[in-house]
């Protein structure tokens, strides 16, 4: 009864957030003048949005590809560096991490064109590794917050136990340590794919070549103008395209994202 307030509260809420998605769902299917779908409903602007120039087959991977390099390397770095910050004691610690936080702080579009100009001088430029370690970049001052939190949050005496019973630190951190972050991990890497999956604006510095342009990119380029006509329905697609494998993997690891974010709140 007195959690009714809350109730009609989270229902708008989701009903506010859930409806721009939901326009676009049926905008992609109906009607639309000046796109493939001009009569009836059907799949015609899907069809347009995987005949786009290389397919968009090419650009999901694309997308995959950067994705999953941006994940890997960020749970890599994110994982050691947290356990260092969280478990050893030496000069310099907590002005370090102060250093890599203060990175947040930073606009990252302004650190493009140095990181393009570093990136060509390697040979990186215009390359889906490239830009998977500029994103990684972005990514690790909170990845490596989310893990020195999560560290913490693991009861000393685990770690105190291992070592007496004569493991080594790295054996400590994988056989008994990781398996207690592991909510902290899993929101890291979702964190980590979102930003990479959903990136605009740093592919679109870095990449040149047409066959190497993850998802976003390809969708804004499809938005063409004809006689002052915009392909809407093309477009809906590609944000429909775009959407659900966000929704799809955040609904199945939101058990994990929500204990990843509480382990460090209820530290201590």
């Amino acid at each position: 009864m007195f959690r009714t307030p809350e109730r009609i509260l989270a229902g708008g809420l989701a009903i506010l957030f859930l409806f721009p998605l939901a326009w676009a769902s049926v905008a992609s299917v109906s009607p639309q003048p000046g796109s493939a779908q001009i009569d009836g409903w059907g799949f015609g602007n899907y069809r347009t949005l995987a005949a786009y120039q290389a397919g968009v087959g090419q650009y999901l991977l694309n997308s995959t590809a950067v994705s999953v390099m941006t994940v890997a390397l960020t749970l890599a770095v994110s994982l050691f560096g947290g356990y260092a910050f969280a478990n050893f004691r030496f000069p310099g610690r907590n002005v370090l991490f102060l250093v890599t936080l203060a990175i947040l702080m930073v606009p990252y579009a302004t650190l493009l064109i140095p990181l393009y100009v570093l990136l060509n001088q390697l040979g990186l430029q215009d390359s889906l590794i490239g830009l998977s370690l500029v994103l990684t970049m972005f990514q690790l001052p909170f990845a490596t917050f989310m893990m020195r939190i999560s560290f913490e949050a693991v009861p000393k005496e685990l770690a105190e136990s291992a070592l007496v019973d004569g493991c080594g630190s790295f054996r400590a951190l994988f056989h008994i340590q990781l398996p207690a972050v592991k909510p902290g991990l899993i929101t890291v890497g979702l964190f980590a794919f979102l930003a990479a999956w959903n990136d605009f604006i740093t592919p679109l510095v870095l990449i040149s070549d047409s066959a190497k342009l993850p998802l976003p990119l390809a969708v804004a380029n499809m938005r063409q103008q004809v006689m002052g006509i915009v392909d809407y329905g093309a477009t809906e697609a590609g944000v429909v395209v775009l959407a659900l494998p966000c929704i799809l993997l955040f609904l199945a690891l939101q058990r994990h994202y929500v204990r990843g974010f509480m382990s460090g709140a209820l530290k201590g």
